[in-house]
């Protein structure tokens, strides 16, 4: 099931364009630790990647791992290329589904996710855009301010978003134990041309990956705006 709002203002590419301060608010209230440091601005917009248990192999994430190492010793003006770089890798390896279940491609299972991640929408986040693939899911979304001046935290949002769907997901599957990955890969989205970027690149994820030759035929995937 597909959900498309338009927009109230549009710009050439269909998308509000957007004051940067609100993506670059450097608020910074909590970090919090898994495998990786995060650090969270309040009132940013988010690009997510969420993915399933043990859907990239020893070798890949190794791989992965290595050129992470590299891109610390970057200079400043070169992390950006090559952080994106390792993103197209990172992706790559799960759209070639070298490993794992595919549990997503479970009509129902991914029908719970996308209707999970809709369910959000207005309470903890804004949602811009979404794509569920086989094996992972890519998230847009601008965590709401709550009554106490707070905002809604993305770990929290993930971690109730995730507990939800892999409860309900092994009850449509009839299987126990671990359903999604701890670990998700976040990115603060800078400005109106790279929230551009990314909303184009979770849409056409499923065209990249060979699953579909149109975006919009694609049933598992969202976006606020008119493209």
């Amino acid at each position: 099931m597909v959900f498309r709002q338009k927009p109230l203002i549009k710009g050439e590419s269909g998308i509000p364009s957007r004051s940067t301060k609100n993506m670059s608010h450097l608020r910074f209230r909590e970090y919090y630790r898994r495998r990786l440091p995060h650090i969270q601005s309040a009132g940013s917009t988010y690009f997510v990647t969420f993915r399933l248990i043990n859907s990239l192999p020893k070798e890949a994430l190794e791989k992965l791992a290595e050129e992470s190492e590299r891109i610390k010793k970057l200079s400043p003006d070169q992390i950006d290329l090559a952080q994106r770089r390792w993103f197209g890798k990172f992706d790559d390896f799960l759209d070639r589904v070298l490993c794992g279940e595919v549990f997503l491609k479970n009509e129902q299972v991914a029908d719970l996710v996308a209707e999970a991640l809709h369910y959000r929408d207005g309470k903890v986040y804004t949602l811009e855009a979404f794509t569920v693939m086989p094996n992972h899911g890519h998230l847009v979304c601008t965590p709401l301010e709550k009554e106490n001046g707070e905002f809604n935290s993305l770990a929290e949002i993930l971690q109730s978003l995730k507990r939800h769907t892999a409860r309900q997901s092994n009850l449509i599957l009839s299987r126990s134990g671990a359903f999604w990955q701890d670990e998700s890969y976040d990115h603060i989205v800078r400005d109106q041309a790279e929230l551009e970027r990314i909303i184009k690149y979770v849409l056409y994820n499923p065209v990249k990956a060979g699953l579909i030759d149109d975006w919009k035929k694609w049933k598992w995937s969202y976006c606020r705006y008119e493209m």
